[in-house]
């Protein structure tokens, strides 16, 4: 008689996860994993840049160096991925995959639409042109009570200031990401200075995001217009595990067009709003997983995917109160990045 295999969704991180605490996270968790390691550092030798080991292991953490787009990207990517195999080759059954921001390159290599070098590439070249480029910034501002519990009426008064402010005074702000109960801003520079003015203080809030552009906005149109010139030729292939994008629209692997991956890829997810609530609520209703893993590195994506799970309410869970009693009955989500 056969045991049934639990059920989980896998969720891949993006900017802003790999900093000082997760200096040396490569060299700790996956020294099995040489040989590809070994493959990601042949790579970044070929394109004149620090390898992954290096930055991971032999170079001091510094935000001017490991916080850059060009390294900060195939750093992150790299965590995922790994901790994404060994989930993968584990005893859970992943039914979906699906991710932040960036962590949509991640997700794409570890539900096998590019294969592991090809994904690297992917992320280095989004990154170095999102360093070099650098339009614009990212702000971050919560939504949410204390309790994690949604104030609609915060949400509100925050989109209000920043319509305000792009009438009044013709500043570019966007929304850039929706992330559980945080706001995600992308805008021009002066948007983002008055935003952060405008907005009440809120303990660590509103959040410049630094060594971030304007992600996920119109501002990145030189950036999407590059992108699909370098990479013409991304070599997508017939996934094996089904995506949930940033949209909330699912990629299954017996239909995927990848032509038409491809231009979201470096398209809309280039250049519109990053609904990360909205994907995690779909993979929640559509998959019906027994757990939620998170790959490494770190853990900042936790608190937003509970409150991502409050917002479904999943398994009855409407507070951090709720979440944090489930958690201890036995986790619900999983951490990776937790060492």
């Amino acid at each position: 008689m056969s045991t049934r295999r639990e059920r989980a969704i896998l969720i891949c991180p993006g900017r802003g996860t790999y900093n000082a605490e997760q200096w040396g996270y490569l060299n700790r968790r996956h020294q099995g994993r040489s040989d590809l390691l070994q493959a990601f550092d042949d790579y970044r030798r070929q394109h004149n840049q620090p390898t992954l080991t290096d930055l991971d292991s032999h170079k001091p953490f510094s935000p001017a160096l490991q916080g850059r787009g060009e390294h900060a990207s195939p750093l992150i990517y790299a965590c995922s991925f790994l901790d994404a195999q060994e989930v993968l080759e584990g005893e859970l059954e992943i039914v979906a995959v699906t991710g932040n921001s960036m962590g949509w390159y991640s997700t794409l290599a570890a539900a096998g639409a590019l294969e592991a070098k090809a994904g690297l590439h992917l992320v280095n070249q989004m990154g170095t042109l999102m360093q070099q480029e650098l339009i614009g910034g990212q702000l971050v501002y919560p939504w949410f009570d204390e309790d994690w519990r949604p104030d609609p009426a915060a949400r509100q008064a925050c989109l209000d200031t920043m319509v305000a402010l792009r009438a009044e005074h013709g500043h570019e702000l966007y929304i850039s990401i929706e992330l559980g109960g945080l706001l995600v801003f992308g805008g021009d520079k002066a948007g983002i200075d008055a935003l952060a003015r405008a907005l009440p203080r809120r303990k660590q809030f509103p959040l410049r995001l630094q060594n971030h552009a304007a992600f996920h906005t119109p501002l990145q149109q030189p950036v999407r217009k590059r992108a699909r010139e370098l990479l013409a030729d991304l070599p997508l292939q017939r996934l094996r595990i089904p995506m949930v994008d940033g949209r909330g629209h699912i990629w299954s692997p017996w239909s995927t067009d990848t032509g038409k991956l491809w231009d979201y890829t470096l398209g809309h997810q280039v250049t519109e709003p990053y609904d990360f609530t909205r994907a995690v609520t779909v993979a929640l209703r559509e998959f019906a997983p027994d757990r939620v893993i998170i790959t490494g590195p770190g853990t900042t994506l936790e608190s937003a995917v509970a409150q991502c799970l409050i917002l479904a309410n999943w398994q009855d869970i409407d507070s951090r109160a709720a979440f944090e009693s489930r958690q201890r009955s036995g986790p619900l989500v999983v951490s990776q990045g937790r060492e």
